[in-house]
């Protein structure tokens, strides 16, 4: 009697959850392989009348409502938040200290073609051409650290894409912390007056320069990385379901441009000094809307279809029959 009964609940919770769910695509009792043993652990609560079903259809129906999960890898929300949020930080910390060292220092020390004026800007700024190399050092670290947050924020999505964004940062990484050996080496040369003795104040300069210069090339190599960890970024932003699928296709549309600006500044550097800032302008726009995202918004909690479903008013809590 008790087995028929029970197989009686299994055929009559599986059809009842198919005909009220499948709206949310939800996976079903036969879909989930879940047996009415262990479906009566789900519905069990402290305190309560623990037998292994449901005391009623509708009961069964509204609790798997609630436990059933369509992604059974999906990480909890509050830690998906959680690591959102510490993204945003660390992409925040990246941009402060990276327009820093790059826009501020950099233009201040760094004259092509003129080895005179770059010595001397550098022996005028030799304070803060140390400290754009201390805060270039930290940014690459901390971009390190933002990579392997992604990482593990987006690997849900697809490990693969995921794996390869951070091998993309961890080049990425390495070249920004060579070209600021160089840029160092450049300020020691331009400092110690050893130099002015044994190459004279021309040769001098003229090895300023030339540490400078590989340094400002490098810059443009490490651009390529800096694209191109984007394109798994913007994919795995597009497809997770947690941003906006715009933000995803931005993204990708700024790798593009950072590549593009790079061969520019390589093949035409005339055209490059001048239009180089539009060029990467969507590059600037896909990555501060990013940072923007994670800071203020984090993740989404649902795809806003399932949202819509799931939070349309007078459906029925948990609460309501546990009670």
């Amino acid at each position: 009697m008790g087995r028929h009964r029970a197989q009686t609940y299994g055929r009559g919770i599986s059809v009842a959850i198919k005909d009220t769910l499948e709206p949310m695509r939800l996976m079903t009792l036969q879909e989930s392989h879940l047996g009415l043993r262990e479906f009566g652990r789900l519905v069990a609560l402290p305190g309560r009348d623990t037998r292994p079903y449901p005391k009623t259809l509708g009961q069964a129906t509204l609790v798997y409502s609630h436990c059933a999960q369509p992604m059974p890898k999906e990480k909890p929300m509050n830690s998906a938040q959680r690591l959102a949020r510490i993204g945003g930080v660390l992409y925040l910390l990246v941009a402060i200290f990276g327009a820093f060292a790059w826009e501020i220092v950099y233009a201040r020390m760094y004259a092509p073609g003129s080895s005179a004026i770059t010595a001397g800007n550098v022996i005028a700024n030799s304070g803060l051409v140390r400290a754009g190399v201390v805060a270039d050092l930290f940014q690459a670290t901390v971009f390190a650290f933002l990579g392997m947050t992604m990482y593990q924020l987006l690997k849900h999505v697809n490990k693969s894409a995921a794996a390869a964004m951070v091998v993309l940062v961890a080049i990425a990484t390495a070249i920004i912390c060579l070209n600021a050996v160089f840029e160092l080496e450049g300020l020691r040369v331009a400092t110690n007056h050893a130099y002015v003795t044994a190459l004279g104040a021309a040769g001098s300069a003229a090895l300023v320069l030339t540490l400078l210069d590989i340094q400002h090339y490098g810059v443009l190599v490490a651009q390529i990385f800096f694209g191109l960890w984007l394109v798994p970024l913007g994919y795995l932003v597009y497809k997770s379901g947690w941003f906006p699928k715009a933000l995803g296709v931005t993204l990708i549309i700024g790798a593009a441009c950072y590549i593009l600006d790079m061969l520019v500044q390589l093949i035409l550097p005339d055209l490059g000094a001048k239009a180089g800032t539009f060029i990467v302008l969507p590059s600037a726009i896909a990555e501060f809307w990013m940072l923007g995202y994670l800071l203020v918004f984090g993740v989404r909690s649902a795809p806003p279809a399932e949202r819509a479903l799931i939070d349309r008013p007078g459906r029925p809590s948990i609460e309501a029959f546990t009670s």
